[in-house]
């Protein structure tokens, strides 16, 4: 039988790879019928907690909500954010990484980094740890968001930053906010795929916050596309179960015991 990461592997240049973000059971369970991948995100800490950064989200903030989600997740690759502070050095990469897939059954765990992260992401690969990389805007040490790979010298520090990991042997590569042209040069030198948010049609699949595309979280940022407005249907039927509790329509004998 096919492994869930073979199949990931062998979209590339073939079928787009779709991945979602999900943080509890219910949205893990309507988003693994039409995902390759579900990533519980540390954006969370953003789009629950209404932090201002990924900065403050803690390894048990998102080991519960993978717990959550991985009860939703059948079909699937399931991957979890290693949140700030969690891989500092190999010794910490590794304690966390395991304790992230022993308590949530993930399938496997993403960081954010290359050249300075190679050591840690060496001592995972090295212990059959599935890694996802992330490259281009780092949301846990970025002091900015604006698109990188404009420069010649981050164009080739990105491009040296993919082939290591690549030789790390990590299964694709999250871009974020990477130049169009930038993106496509990466996504044809390497052999594993690539998953762009913000980073141009050229890769081999796309992330969303699905709290995003849903129109659930008012976020207005370049790479977000709302595909629907969940908000509005959520607050109109609020107002039919307002306006029935009010006039005594609800509950009838029927809800009732």
């Amino acid at each position: 039988m096919e492994s869930k990461f073979l199949k990931i592997l062998n979209k590339k240049n073939r079928s787009k790879i779709v991945c979602l973000t999900a943080y509890s059971k219910n949205i893990a369970k309507i988003i693994d019928n039409h995902s390759d991948i579900v990533l519980v995100g540390d954006f969370l800490g953003s789009v629950l907690y209404n932090y201002k950064s990924t900065k403050s989200v803690t390894i048990d903030m998102m080991i519960e909500h993978s717990k959550s989600v991985r009860k939703g997740v059948k079909k699937s690759l399931m991957v979890v954010d290693m949140p700030h502070n969690t891989y500092r050095n190999s010794n910490e990469a590794l304690k966390n990484a395991k304790k992230i897939i022993q308590k949530t059954k993930c399938d496997a765990v993403k960081l954010e980094g290359g050249k300075k992260i190679y050591h840690m992401i060496k001592v995972l690969v090295k212990n059959k740890i599935p890694v996802m990389g992330h490259l281009g805007v780092l949301p846990q040490s970025a002091k900015s968001f604006k698109a990188k790979g404009k420069k010649l010298s981050e164009r080739n520090n990105l491009l040296k930053d993919a082939k290591v990991l690549e030789e790390l042997g990590v299964f694709s590569i999250v871009l974020e906010c990477v130049e169009s042209s930038l993106a496509k040069e990466i996504t044809k030198n390497i052999r594993i795929p690539t998953i762009g948010i913000g980073a141009s049609i050229h890769c081999d699949g796309q992330v969303l916050v699905t709290d995003d595309l849903i129109g659930l979280n008012p976020i207005k940022v370049r790479f977000v596309k709302r595909f629907a407005n969940i908000t509005k249907e959520i607050n109109t039927a609020i107002v039919k179960y307002k306006n029935e509790v009010k006039n005594k329509k609800f509950p009838k004998k029927v809800n009732s015991f």
